[in-house]
C-alpha cells in the first residue's frame, strides 16, 4: 500500500499517530489537510512547508517547532502551544488561534488575516510585516511584542494589552483598539486613520 499517496481526512476521528506523521513527513509527503491531531506532541519537530490546511490541532504542543511557510489556513489551533515555534511566513489566515501560547513566536511575514486570536498569549512575539488584518485580537496579550510594519486594518483590539509593544509604522485603519492598553507603545508613524482608540474617539 502507498501511504504517501494515501489521502488524510482524519478529522472527527481518532487523532494521527504523531509517529507517523513525522515519518511520512520524512518521506516527502507535505499535504495533511484536515488530519486531526489534537493534542499532538510536536514540541521541537521541524515541519517546513506542510499542509495543515483545516486540521484539528487544539491543544497540541507545537513549543520550538520549526513551521516556516506551513499552510495553517482555517485551522484549529483553540489552546495550542508555539511558544517559540518559528512561524516565518506561515499561512494562519482563518485559524482559530484563541487562547493559544505563541510567546517569543516568530511570525515574521506571516498571514493571519481573519484569524481569532482571542485571549492568546503574544507576548514578546515578532509580528515584523505580518498581516492581521480583520484578524480578532480582543483581549489578547502582546505585551512587549514587535509589530514594526504589520498590517492591522480592521483588526479587533479590543482590551487587547500592548503595553511595550512596538508598532512603528503599522497599519491600523479602522482597527478596533476600544479599552486596550497602550501604556509604553511606540505608535510613532503608524496609520491610525479611522481607528477607534482606548478612550473611545475615532482616530482622524
Amino acid at each position: 500500500m502507498n501511504l504517501i499517496n494515501q489521502p488524510l481526512t482524519a478529522m472527527g476521528k481518532e487523532p494521527m499517530d504523531t509517529a507517523e506523521l513525522l515519518r511520512r513527513y520524512a518521506a516527502g509527503e507535505r499535504d495533511f489537510k484536515n488530519v486531526n491531531l489534537s493534542g499532538a506532541e510536536l514540541s521541537g519537530a521541524c515541519l517546513s512547508g506542510i499542509d495543515l490546511s483545516r486540521a484539528e490541532l487544539s491543544g497540541a504542543n507545537l513549543a520550538h517547532a520549526t513551521l516556516r511557510t506551513v499552510n495553517f489556513s482555517e485551522a484549529n489551533l483553540n489552546g495550542a502551544n508555539l511558544s517559540q515555534a518559528n512561524l516565518f511566513g506561515a499561512f494562519l489566515s482563518g485559524a482559530d488561534l484563541s487562547k493559544a501560547v505563541l510567546t517569543a513566536t516568530n511570525l515574521t511575514e506571516a498571514d493571519l488575516s481573519g484569524a481569532s486570536l482571542i485571549e492568546a498569549d503574544l507576548s514578546n512575539a515578532i509580528l515584523h510585516l505580518t498581516c492581521l488584518s480583520e484578524a480578532n485580537l480582543q483581549t489578547s496579550n502582546l505585551t512587549a511584542a514587535s509589530m514594526s510594519g504589520a498590517r492591522l486594518w480592521k483588526a479587533n483590539l479590543c482590551d487587547a494589552n500592548l503595553k511595550g509593544a512596538d508598532l512603528c509604522d503599522a497599519t491600523l485603519c479602522e482597527a478596533n483598539l476600544c479599552g486596550a492598553n497602550l501604556e509604553l507603545t511606540d505608535i510613532s508613524e503608524a496609520v491610525l486613520t479611522g481607528a477607534i482608540m482606548p478612550n473611545g474617539d475615532i482616530h482622524n
